[in-house]
């Protein structure tokens, strides 16, 4: 079969490499990206460029958006400028980004008034597994959408796992990246103990890295921490808004969270010293700053 026509909306630090991804394994590609200068590697590598993303879907089978946060995402599927002001009766729409589970339901319903079907598709992995095509998608939608799309996803992706309807996806990533938030958050503390009570921090940390706390993130972390590399790998200021959406969400369902709530509070710190635009690593300054 022929591989479907793909606009890819958002070529930011997981955007571009799982559009390149796409363009690499041969999909006819068209890209949008809000700062089009992103978007002159993908035009020489063979990519069509739109002006809009309404012009992106115009001709789409698969449209695929990877943005920020809400607004962003609003900003590329709704509008006159909005891919569903573009898109065709049959085309499948795959929201990719990190948002609420409000925005995932009302982009369904567009989906239907258009004809068209729709899977939030968020992804847990980082910058490196984007350019591998190791991600892990969390799908939310109707597993007969999913089949179609699959050889898409495939070529970006280590794992494809479906979660439920319409908004599954969205709700377990919100959940993955508190419980990341939160580690993340206790690892920083723990760090600035370790320096400030003269321990050897290099075999403390082998301790905790190591054992029961060793998760391969806060093994990824404390290897950045210790160096104080905060090159973004995912940028600090996504995952604030990650914790804030989740306790959100958690106070949907009565659950207050609130290990994510303190979290949040670290990570707003960080913001507020001007660490948003580094790596969620950096959030250990604002302690060490102390």
């Amino acid at each position: 079969m022929s591989k479907p026509n793909i606009a890819f909306l958002g070529l930011g630090i997981m955007g571009s490499g799982m559009a390149r991804r796409l363009l690499s394994n041969g999909f006819p590609l068209t890209v949008f990206n809000r700062n089009p200068d992103k978007t002159k590697s993908f035009a020489a590598e063979g990519a069509a460029v739109a002006g809009s993303p309404r012009e992106a879907a115009a001709k789409a089978e698969v449209v695929i958006s990877m943005v920020a946060d809400d607004d962003a995402s609003r900003a590329m599927w709704l509008g006159e400028r909005g891919a569903f002001a573009g898109v065709r009766p049959g085309t499948v729409c795959i929201e990719c980004s990190t948002v609420t589970v409000d925005v995932v339901r009302e982009y369904a319903a567009a989906a239907r008034e258009k004809k068209c079907e729709f899977l939030d598709c968020p992804v847990t992995g980082s910058k490196m597994h984007a350019a591998a095509g190791e991600l892990n998608f969390l799908v939310g939608g109707e597993s007969a959408v999913l089949e179609k799309v699959r050889p898409v996803l495939a070529v970006m992706s280590k794992t494809i796992t479906p979660l439920g309807p319409t908004g599954s996806g969205a709700l377990v990533k919100l959940i993955n990246n508190f419980v990341c938030g939160v580690q993340v958050a206790a690892l920083a503390e723990a760090l600035v103990l370790i320096e400030r009570s003269g321990l050897d921090r290099g075999k403390s940390l082998e301790v905790l890295t190591n054992g029961a706390p060793g998760s391969p993130l806060v093994k990824m972390v404390s290897t950045r921490m210790t160096a104080s590399d905060y090159t973004p790998n995912f940028l600090l200021k996504l995952m604030a808004k990650d914790l804030r959406y989740a306790v959100q969400e958690g106070k949907k369902s009565s659950v207050e969270l609130e290990t994510a709530a303190v979290a949040l509070k670290r990570f707003q710190a960080a913001i507020g010293a001007n660490l948003g635009e580094k790596d969620m690593a950096a959030v250990v300054e604002t302690l060490r700053g102390r």
